[in-house]
């Protein structure tokens, strides 16, 4: 296997890039730093990882919008229903992913959200997953209908 380059070719700027339209479109942005140890034996990200970046994205959205502080207050929070993910672009050391998050739909007790990844070495968009959320009461152990509260602050964050 052949090691990544050290020096990435820096994007030239064109019209828009990839790192401004995440910035303008989602309303919660992560910077996180690609690691050597993720990357698997053909020298990119192992798929696995861009599940741990969405996951990253969506727990600082559900503190953002109220969803932490529901599950502690009234012991509705979120489960994961179902997650998925598009591979656009390779991601490699050295590199720093952004990982955006937005709530693209909300239902009585669900709401899906849109994830993307951006490698800034490329500006070029890595990845594109979404996945659906449903509220969920831990006491109780059933599904539950999104306290508004969340639901406010999920408009809030989305400027509707």
């Amino acid at each position: 296997m052949a090691a990544p380059s050290p020096h990435p070719a820096r994007p030239t700027s064109n019209d828009r890039t990839a790192e401004a339209d995440l910035r303008a479109t989602f309303p919660v942005v992560l910077e996180i730093p690609v690691q050597w140890g993720e990357m698997d034996a053909y020298g990119h990200v192992n798929n696995t990882v861009y599940f741990r970046y969405f996951e990253s994205a969506r727990i600082h959205y559900f503190g953002r919008c109220g969803l932490l502080e529901s599950y502690h207050t009234s012991s509705v929070g979120a489960i994961l229903h179902s997650t998925s993910c598009r591979f656009r672009q390779a991601l490699q050391y050295p590199d720093t992913a952004l990982i955006g998050t937005r709530v693209s739909e909300v239902r009585d007790d669900r709401f899906t959200m849109v994830y993307r990844v951006v490698s800034t070495a490329r500006n070029t968009v890595a990845a594109e997953g979404q996945g659906i959320i449903v509220a969920f009461d831990y006491a109780t152990r059933s599904k539950t209908r999104l306290p508004d509260d969340v639901r406010e602050g999920i408009r809030r964050m989305e400027g509707r």
